[in-house]
């Protein structure tokens, strides 16, 4: 697969299937309805999308389909971020922390976290 896009609704039926899978249809209606109140027909028409673009996979399990993942949580999240980061802050990093910092919207313990990041990274610890 190319760059991933994913739609909030695909990353919704994602996050359900990096939860648990694999997933009958009928598992999959009932948890996006109690989560995102989606009809029968909207989860089994996304299933069917999502298979074609080839995010999810389908098996016959007995009479039912059973779904799982086609794509890494990880690999998902880190196209979202550079998608975010090119849109946002012009793909720069700097400029999002920041922007972030000055508003304050960094707590003290997330500071701590980022400091021991920048540290682990100069001292090439991480990969």
């Amino acid at each position: 697969m190319g760059e991933m896009k994913l739609t909030p609704s695909e990353w919704n039926v994602l996050n359900c299937l990096w939860e648990s899978s694999p997933r009958t249809v009928m598992q999959l209606v009932a948890e996006l309805e109690r989560t995102v109140g989606w009809a029968k027909s909207t989860t089994i028409t996304m299933l069917r999308r999502m298979e074609e673009k080839g995010l999810v996979r389908c098996e016959q399990a007995g009479r039912s389909k059973a779904y799982t993942p086609a794509v890494e949580r990880e690999r998902a999240a880190i196209a979202e971020t550079h998608s975010f980061l090119d849109r946002v802050y012009q793909g720069s990093v700097g400029l999002m922390m920041s922007a972030m910092a000055r508003r304050q919207e960094l707590s003290a313990g997330e500071v701590a976290q980022l400091r021991a990041i920048l540290d682990e990274i100069e001292g090439g610890s991480v990969q």
